[in-house]
């Protein structure tokens, strides 16, 4: 299987986020039933600390690899940060919210994709 550019994103978000100890994390290749992006990386976090650090990691490690945030929503004491990468979306979630807003369910058919 070929790995492509923005599997490659997608996967050194999911091991940024893994590095500062996100629980839960998946990655969804989107094109099959979105065609605004081609991964979601969605996890969660048991405080907005971990939040913070966990975003921090992502936009520090997507950095190095010459890429830029076209959009970050959610600051500060938020629920729910999304990094918007174009190709690659990352939603980092407080436990309770990613368990309301359920992406994963929403999102079924799309294919997860191993990053470890």
């Amino acid at each position: 299987m070929t790995i492509t550019s923005a599997q490659r994103i997608a996967i050194a978000a999911a091991q940024a986020a893994s590095d500062k100890k996100a629980e839960d994390i998946q990655i969804l290749k989107m094109p099959a039933v979105m065609v605004d992006t081609d991964y979601f990386v969605i996890c969660s976090a048991s405080t907005y600390v971990q939040i913070r650090a966990i975003v921090s990691a992502v936009i520090a490690e997507l950095e190095e690899m010459n890429l830029s945030l076209l959009r970050h929503e959610g600051r500060g004491n938020n629920n729910w940060v999304l990094l918007d990468y174009g190709d690659v979306v990352v939603h980092v979630f407080l436990e309770e919210d990613r368990r309301y807003y359920d992406l994963e369910k929403l999102w079924a058919d799309a294919e997860r994709v191993p990053f470890e």
